[in-house]
């Protein structure tokens, strides 16, 4: 008799080792919370969520296959978010910032958020030290550097932008365990960029496209911009609402999201001022009323739309 066999009792509890419930690992890091919270808290972007959800189930793999014991080549990280303003890539950077925190693959999930003129010196010697301060308040999170394009001017010789790309690249590639870099901007320029800087296009491992809201879901927006204000719009005052957007987001710098709360504020603005030269009492309908009047104020109904 083999005495070295192991024992049926003995395989089961190994093969209980071998295993490990995803269910609790979700439960221990967060995760499904969070991204709840993504659905809950920002309108629309089904796409940008669905890839969102890809990328958490797969770091919550790996997490779990290095727990296992199996061989797993840490995961690049870098990400390029493309689209129009005010389509959510700065929100969903924050949001990102806190899941690869949950799951362990940064140490603090804050994020820093830059343009060029973060990063890029006027002179000489300027750039490398302007860009290592912000790496240095980066580091353990995301940076996430806007219309990152203005990067790369190569119509300037004497530019200094070339200066922070190869201090990013550096970083990018020798420390992208301890910081992901997210590079934002408009998807064309974002094309061209990533073809002038090819060292770019090889460190980036997810793209991102945020497409434009819809009509509908920019009057979802609107109203849940008056819902966190303790305000509401009147049926005419909706009634304008849709015209509004109709007529806004036909001009050329229409940025979704955020020409929808500027003008909600505007709209704020407006009602104020109406009630004040109004006068006399006003009751608490008439302070959180936004009426058609306080919309069909704004230039955009006087201008013609070609």
């Amino acid at each position: 008799m083999n005495m070295d066999r192991p024992t049926a009792a003995e395989i089961i509890e190994t093969e209980a080792q071998q295993a490990i419930d995803l269910k609790a690992l979700r439960a221990e890091t967060e995760i499904d919370a969070l991204l709840e919270e993504l659905d809950r808290d920002l309108v629309g972007l089904a796409p940008v969520k669905r890839r969102i959800r890809e990328i958490a189930a797969f770091l919550l793999v790996t997490r779990a296959r290095e727990r296992m014991g199996l061989q797993s080549e840490a995961p690049t990280l870098h990400m390029a978010f493309t689209g129009n303003p005010g389509t959510g890539k700065t929100t969903v950077a924050l949001r990102m910032a806190s899941i690869l925190h949950r799951l362990g693959y940064i140490r603090k999930g804050h994020l820093v958020s830059v343009t060029r003129d973060d990063l890029v010196g006027q002179f000489i010697g300027h750039t490398a030290p302007k860009t290592k301060d912000v790496l240095k308040r980066a580091m353990g999170g995301v940076l996430f550097i806007d219309e990152a394009y203005y990067l790369y001017r190569p119509e300037n010789e004497k530019d200094y932008g070339q200066e922070a790309i190869e201090i990013l690249l550096q970083v990018m590639e020798n420390q992208r365990d301890d910081l992901v870099v997210i590079l934002a901007g408009y998807k064309e320029r974002m094309d061209t960029f990533f073809a002038s800087n090819p060292g770019f296009r090889s460190r980036i491992a997810h793209h991102i496209d945020f497409p434009d809201y819809s009509n509908e879901e920019l009057f979802t927006i609107a109203e849940s911009f008056a819902r966190e204000g303790h305000y509401r719009f009147s049926p005419a005052a909706h009634e304008a609402l849709v015209a509004y957007i109709a007529r806004r987001r036909a001009q050329s710098n229409f940025a979704n999201a955020r020409s929808i709360r500027n003008a909600f504020d505007r709209a704020r603005l407006r009602q104020a001022q109406r009630l004040c030269e109004t006068g006399g009492v006003v009751d608490r309908e008439a302070l959180q009323t936004i009426e058609a009047e306080d919309i069909r104020a704004s230039r955009v109904f006087s201008e013609t739309i070609s």
